[in-house]
């Protein structure tokens, strides 16, 4: 699930954006939190508790980590993302919850992906509620395009395409490292993954269970060169010794990021996005979770229906998006 805002005039609106998960909700959170009273709990009322892992340290003290440390925490979550392109199929059941100011949204959904390199294949299917609205989501990339389709409550659908051909072939001119994956630079669970991993640098890995389950719990940081260019009020603060306390961030943007993966074959097992909420100025307080993914019922490896990569929209509607896309394309960092 992603959810962005149009962060222009005085009343922003709730968006999904394309590519599943919370890879852009680091923008605006604060959609709704503008107007209305931050709820109470955190996202998850038992706040995580089951994830035994340290608290959140403040920004002096995750500077002062040690190199090795911080270069562990980014192997971890590198490896992770290695294992999900390289996969020769992986599956998972997802839950989603996230807190838009006094608005909470819960969703379900599956991501399905099959094949390696030039023949991977994926799907993403969401649905999320708030209230009485309904936003649903779904990514289809079938080796020729790479679809999404978005309906948010009562607006009119919304249909793209890539053209998949012209994305390898941009990623051919910048050199892209061989043999290149293209699912992160279109769309499902590769694409948002990658994308919280350049957003964010890496600085802390701690062991930790999820029901049972041994993990890795990674916690990321802000990149500052991202962060000035996504809110460039805050561009000098980001560059100052220490960088941004999480109560200067606007309401409901993240100030870390954790991904708990799993510690014997790297799976990625849950994703939570941490903010201190609140209308702004507020006192300084321990970051909370604000968003919440967890996959479950995760396969990798075995069989795919390779009817769930089949998809034949109704052409009315149709926007193609490939050559804006092709034009901002540029390497993820490896």
């Amino acid at each position: 699930m992603i959810v962005t805002t149009r962060l222009s005039g005085t009343s922003p609106s709730l968006r999904l954006s394309p590519g599943p998960l919370l890879a852009a909700a680091v923008v605006a959170w604060a959609c709704v939190a503008a107007a209305v009273p931050p709820a109470p709990t955190s996202v998850y009322s038992r706040r995580a508790a089951h994830v035994a892992a340290a608290g959140t340290a403040d920004q002096a003290a995750a500077a002062a980590r040690p190199a090795e440390e911080t270069a562990r925490a980014e192997r971890i979550v590198s490896s992770s993302l290695t294992m999900l392109a390289q996969a020769d199929s992986f599956s998972a059941r997802l839950r989603q919850k996230a807190r838009v100011g006094d608005r909470v949204l819960v969703g379900t959904g599956r991501y399905v992906q099959s094949g390696r390199g030039e023949d991977q294949r994926y799907r993403f299917e969401s649905t999320l509620t708030c209230d009485t609205e309904t936003f649903e989501l779904v990514e289809v990339c079938d080796g020729i395009f790479a679809w999404t389709f978005r309906r948010y409550g009562t607006d009119p659908p919304q249909l793209e395409r890539l053209d998949v051909r012209r994305v390898r072939e941009k990623l051919g001119q910048l050199r892209a490292p061989e043999p290149v994956t293209a699912s992160p630079y279109l769309g499902g669970l590769q694409r948002s993954f990658g994308t919280l991993r350049q957003w964010f640098r890496f600085v802390a890995a701690e062991p930790a269970e999820i029901d049972g389950l041994p993990v890795w719990v990674v916690e990321g940081r802000w990149n500052p060169g991202w962060l000035k260019v996504i809110l460039p009020d805050l561009a000098e603060a980001a560059l100052r010794p220490g960088g941004i306390t999480p109560a200067e961030l606007p309401d409901g943007v993240p100030w870390a990021v954790r991904f708990c993966i799993g510690r014997g074959d790297l799976v990625p097992h849950r994703v939570e996005w941490l903010a201190v909420p609140g209308p702004r100025p507020v006192a300084g307080g321990e970051p909370e979770p604000i968003a919440v993914l967890d996959l479950q019922e995760v396969r990798v490896g075995g069989p795919v229906d390779a009817g769930a990569f089949v998809y034949r929209p109704a052409a009315e509607g149709l926007i193609d998006m490939t050559d804006a896309h092709v034009a901002g394309l540029g390497l993820m960092r490896p």
